[in-house]
């Protein structure tokens, strides 16, 4: 059995891993790549495997950097299965088309501006591709086995997010384990990850490999952030994931107004795509409802409305690393006002708007335009989805792995993965070394 890493090789997205046992050939996780430019680029070319070959995807769970680049892979020809958690399928269901529509109204903006250094500029991919791509999706339940050739797959929970799940894969007598992105042990709305079984090979996810997650309470942190902006009388933006991230804001809110921490004011969820997970939530697991003190914004001339609010009040909008989405708009108009608070909720990848602003940049280019940041940033802490390595290194701990199992540390930037590395290799008896771009583990 060979295992080819393909992505999330130094950076944290664009993860793909192609498997290839006997004549049967499959790609666990099919990402984007996000983040720096150089990085993107990848995107734009050919993976280097035949697309015709391949028998399978196997997806450990919805968010883009695992599940962006199917429909660049059905554009190339693949028509074969893509198998996940039917929780993952309904979120790829919503996200996939999210994200080639954006590109589409990205390619246009740009087109229209004359932006872009490209003639015309042209998507990656569009919303009917990627429609057209959710047409390859089965059904993979937890534990559920799936003979694929000489290879057996099953899912186990890792938490994370809804459907988000370890892959667990057998074949010639081996047994590897791909990590996905691993839930933290006491996460308020999702189950803990479930211990590994023995395996020969780990590949583990290293987001947060360099860093333990802040003690304090988030609910207590956001009472001041919402308290001090709305003594200075401005707006409160928050970039948010509209996978899980937007649902938690949500909540955390709500509950917040209802014991008086905060005033009441005007709260908008201006993010389609995250009103439409939010019903998926509710579909799939026992969640509270989201309270109707949240004001829902659909359509594009009721976002570009919310530029007429003068009393304060908070906007939660995509993206969660500001890479895109509504939110753009918002800061384009509010990061120059001083009394304008951005909240950022979770990891910001090397090179992401987001990134750049917790370096501290005085400005940021926003549609082809530099826009002064005056606003006031705070980074929240509490509500990651990821495992920090000390909780990481517990769930292996936990896990029935033998002394001397091989890791190969994956979907990390490199200060993650020295970090980590470091940190197994000191605390455990595993054999650990950080994966690289294209190169072929043998078992």
């Amino acid at each position: 059995m060979k295992i080819t890493l393909l992505g999330a090789t130094q950076t944290v997205t664009g993860s793909k891993f192609l498997v290839h046992s006997g004549d049967t050939r499959i790609l666990v996780d099919c990402g984007l790549y996000q983040g720096y430019k150089w990085l993107r680029r990848r995107n734009w070319q050919p993976l280097p495997l035949d697309v015709h070959r391949l028998d399978a995807v196997v997806l450990t769970h919805a968010h883009l950097d695992h599940s962006g680049y199917l429909p660049v892979l059905y554009r190339q020809g693949y028509r074969g299965p893509v198998y996940c958690h039917p929780a993952t399928r309904a979120l790829c269901d919503i996200l996939l088309a999210d994200c080639g529509h954006l590109q589409e109204e990205d390619a246009r903006f740009l087109s229209r501006h004359q932006l872009s250094r490209h003639t015309p500029p042209e998507p990656l991919y569009d919303r009917e591709t990627a429609e057209l791509s959710m047409e390859l999706f089965r059904p993979l339940e937890f534990d559920q086995p799936l003979q694929l050739g000489g290879m057996v797959l099953r899912l186990q929970p890792s938490g994370h997010i809804l459907g988000a799940g370890s892959l667990i894969l057998e074949a010639e007598g081996k047994r590897v384990g791909f990590s996905g992105d691993v839930g933290r042990p006491e996460d308020p709305f999702m189950y803990p990850p479930r211990p590994l079984p023995a395996l020969d090979l780990l590949l583990l996810e290293s987001t947060y490999g360099d860093r333990r997650h802040e003690p304090g309470d988030p609910f207590e942190q956001m009472t001041a952030l919402v308290n001090d902006t709305v003594a200075a009388g401005g707006v409160m933006l928050i970039p948010s994931f509209a996978v899980g991230r937007a649902q938690v804001l949500q909540s955390l809110l709500v509950q917040l107004m209802a014991e008086q921490r905060i005033p009441r004011l005007s709260i908008f969820l201006d993010s389609p795509m995250a009103i439409e997970v939010g019903e998926i939530y509710a579909r799939f697991a026992d969640q509270q409802e989201l309270s109707r003190s949240i004001t829902l914004i659909r359509s594009v001339e009721e976002s570009k409305a919310l530029a007429n609010e003068v009393y304060p009040h908070i906007i939660i909008a995509g993206s969660g690393m500001v890479t895109g989405g509504r939110i753009l708009h918002h800061m384009k108009r509010l990061l120059p006002d001083h009394r304008t608070t951005l909240v950022l909720t979770g990891y910001q990848a090397g090179g992401t708007r987001g990134a750049k602003l917790l370096q501290g940049c005085d400005s940021v280019r926003i549609h082809g335009e530099w826009v002064p940041n005056r606003a006031r940033l705070a980074m929240l802490h509490g509500l990651s989805g990821h495992a920090d390595y000390v909780e990481l290194q517990q769930w292996l701990a936990a896990s029935a792995l033998r002394p001397g199992t091989p890791i190969q540390l994956v979907h990390g930037e490199p200060e993650a993965l020295e970090a980590m590395r470091d940190y197994l290799r000191r605390t455990t008896a595993f054999e650990v070394e950080i994966g690289e771009y294209e190169r072929i583990l043998t078992l």
